[in-house]
Parts: structure tokens; sequence; C-alpha cells
């Protein structure tokens, strides 16, 4: 008969209990970022205020050059807008010197060889060019019978009955001609303007006793 082995009490049954290890303290992020700002290195107040006067006077510098050059530019620009206009106005009196010279020629003609109706002929022709030169430079004649009346171009110094009541309120006759140069109104034309009343109505007015 085999003999048995003896069973463990249950008290030994139990392991030896392992000594346990060193656990070191974990670090939270928030004492890792505390500490390397805390190791981080402040610069001092002067380098600052060194710093930051350097910056201003180089904005102050750039600021200076800018208005320096925004000067120029005006200065510039005011300069080629006076040549450019002077050269427009030297253009102009170039066109007009050969109808000078024209209306030199009629002036200087001897009266006792030339006749009313050469004379005439000579003084309309330097008309014709002298407005021809004028207008291809822009100048704009206004006032012609005929048109609608217009009080920013018209100037009305006399009225007439219209013979219809489709010529209410236009251009009779041309006194004196306005000129409009390069949109601008020089003058305006000095005109006599129609003006309709119906017959029925004129009858219907009381009269002057």
């Amino acid at each position: 008969m085999k003999h048995k082995g003896r069973s463990k009490h249950p008290a030994e049954a139990v392991e030896d209990p392992v000594a346990p290890e060193t656990v070191q303290p974990e670090t939270s992020p928030v004492q890792d970022a505390a500490g390397a700002a805390g190791g981080a290195l402040v610069e001092p107040a002067d380098e600052t205020v060194r710093r930051l006067t350097g910056q201003v006077e180089e904005l102050n510098d750039r600021l200076l050059r800018l208005a320096a050059e925004f000067d120029n530019f005006k200065k510039r620009t005011q300069r080629e807008r006076s040549e450019t206009w002077s050269r427009a106005q030297a253009e102009v009196v170039a066109g007009v010197l050969d109808t000078l010279d024209d209306l030199g020629r009629v002036a200087h003609l001897d009266p006792e060889a030339t006749s009313a109706r050469d004379l005439l002929a000579g003084i309309e022709l330097v008309e014709r060019k002298l407005l021809r030169e004028l207008t291809g430079a822009g100048l704009e004649r206004v006032g012609v019978p005929g048109d609608a009346f217009d009080p920013n171009s018209h100037e009305a110094v006399a009225s007439l009955p219209a013979p219809d009541a489709g010529q209410d309120h236009t251009v009779a006759a041309v006194m004196q001609p306005g000129y409009r140069f390069g949109g601008s109104l020089l003058r305006p034309a000095r005109v006599s303007v129609y003006v309709w009343q119906d017959p029925a109505e004129a009858d219907a007015a009381p009269q002057p006793s």
C-alpha cells in the first residue's frame, strides 16, 4: 500500500510575498511646463527697452522715407500736369497762327483797290478757318435755332409767340453763340425763345380795361 504524501497546510500554500519595488513619483505635464518656464532666460528690462527703441526708430525712418517719396511724387505730378497744359496751349496757338496771318493780310488790304465783296469774302474765309482750328482743338459751338431751350447752356433774352405747340420752348433765333470746351461751358448762348399759348386760353384771358 502506497503511502500518500502529506498535503500542505493552506497557510503554506500562499506564495511568499514579493518585495515591492521602489516606485518613482511621476511628473505631470503641468509640472514639466512649469519647470521649463522656470528655467527659461528672461530678457532684462534694459535689453527690452533697447530692442523696442530700435524697432521704433526703424519704423520712424521708413515713415519719413515714404513721406518724402510721396511729396516728390506730388511735385512731379504737378510739374507734369503743368507741362502738359502748356504744351496743349502751345498747340492751340500754333494752330491759329496761319489764320492770324490771313487776318493780317485782309486787314491790310488797300480799300481803294479792294471791293467790299472781296473784303467780305476774305473775312468769311478767315472766320471759317479759325473756327475749324478751334473746333479741332475741342471747341464746341452752342446755340442752334430749333434746339430745345436749355437754361444750363442758353440765356433767354427775348420770347416770341410759337407758331405751333410743337415749337414751345425752342430756340427761335441766336443773338450770340455760346461755346463749350472740353465739356465745360465757356459762355451760354444768348437766344430768343418760342413760347406757345393756346388761342382758346388767350381769348378767355381777361382783357385789361
